[in-house]
C-alpha cells in the first residue's frame, strides 16, 4: 500500500524537470518525502521549481545536465551523491519530437531526437546504474510512449526512439536485475501540456481526442500513481515492463 511516505529517505533524479512531465515527476516524488535533484538545462526554471518544493518542505537540489552531453551527466551525478548518497531512483524524462514527414528529416534533426530520446536515457542511466551497484538496489524509470509500439506518421524519429527506448529497458531490467536494479518505462498516450495545448482545440487534435476510446486528453497526474509505484518499494518485483497510460489508446 502507497503512502505520502512511499519514497521517504529515497534519493530521485529527474531529467528534464524545467517543464512538463518531469515538473509534475519531481514534484510528485517531492511529494512522497524523497529527496529530489532536479537535472536540466534550463536552471532558472529549475531553481524556481526548488524553490516552490523547497516551501513545502521537500529537500530539492538543482543540477545543470545536457543528457547530450556525457561528461555533464557523469558530473551531475556524482553533485548528488557529494551532496547526499548514491541514487535510489532515476527517472529518464528528457525527450523531444519533430513533427515531420520522413522523406523530409534531415541528418540533423534525425540525430538530435535519437539522441536525446535514446542516447541520452542510455548514458543516464549508465552513469546512475553504475553507482547502483555498488549499493545493490535502485529503480530506473524510463519515460517511452505509446507510440514506440503503434506509430504514426510524420512522427517517424521520434516513434523510432521509443521503440529503441522500450528495448533497451528490456536488456536494460536483465543485466541489472542480479544488483536488485529494477528498469521499467512508463508509456504515456496523449497527455495535455502547455505546448500542445493549441494542437489539441484544432481539427486535427480533436480528432485525435475523439480516436481515444474514453474520448478524452491525458493530464499530467494522470501518470501519478504508476510512477509513484515504479518508484516505490511496492513494486520491488516488477522489472522490464512497459506500462501504458493512454485512455485505451493503444487498444482501439
Amino acid at each position: 500500500m502507497l503512502s505520502t511516505n512511499s519514497l521517504k529517505d529515497k534519493i530521485a533524479i529527474i531529467t528534464g524537470a524545467s517543464q512538463g512531465l518531469g515538473k509534475q515527476f519531481a514534484t510528485l516524488v517531492a511529494a512522497n518525502g524523497a529527496k529530489v535533484a532536479l537535472a536540466a538545462r534550463q536552471v532558472p526554471k529549475l531553481e524556481e521549481l526548488k524553490n516552490k518544493l523547497e516551501e513545502c518542505g521537500s529537500e530539492v537540489m538543482v543540477v545543470e545536465m545536457d543528457v547530450l552531453d556525457q561528461e555533464s551527466i557523469t558530473q551531475g551525478v556524482a553533485e548528488v551523491e557529494s551532496k547526499w548518497a548514491i541514487p535510489d531512483i532515476l527517472v529518464n524524462n528528457a525527450g523531444l519530437a519533430i513533427n515531420k514527414p520522413f522523406l523530409d528529416v534531415e541528418e540533423s534533426e534525425y540525430d538530435r531526437v535519437l539522441d536525446t530520446n535514446l542516447k541520452g536515457c542510455f548514458f543516464c542511466a549508465q552513469a546512475v546504474a553504475r553507482r547502483m551497484v555498488e549499493k545493490k538496489s535502485g529503480s530506473i524509470i524510463n519515460i517511452s510512449s505509446v507510440l514506440g509500439t503503434r506509430p504514426i506518421g510524420t512522427l517517424t524519429t521520434y516513434c523510432a526512439s521509443k521503440g529503441g527506448l522500450n528495448q533497451l529497458t528490456a536488456t536494460m531490467a536483465l543485466e541489472l536485475a542480479r544488483y536488485n536494479i529494477r528498469v521499467n518505462a512508463i508509456a504515456p498516450g496523449y497527455i495535455e501540456t502547455p505546448m500542445n495545448s493549441d494542437f489539441f482545440k484544432s481539427p486535427p487534435g480533436e480528432a485525435l481526442i475523439n480516436s481515444v476510446p474514453q474520448r478524452r486528453l491525458g493530464q499530467v497526474q494522470d501518470l501519478d500513481g504508476v510512477l509513484l509505484l515504479l518508484a516505490s518499494d511496492a513494486s520491488n518485483f516488477v522489472t522490464g515492463t512497459v506500462m501504458t497510460v493512454d485512455g485505451g489508446f493503444s487498444i482501439r
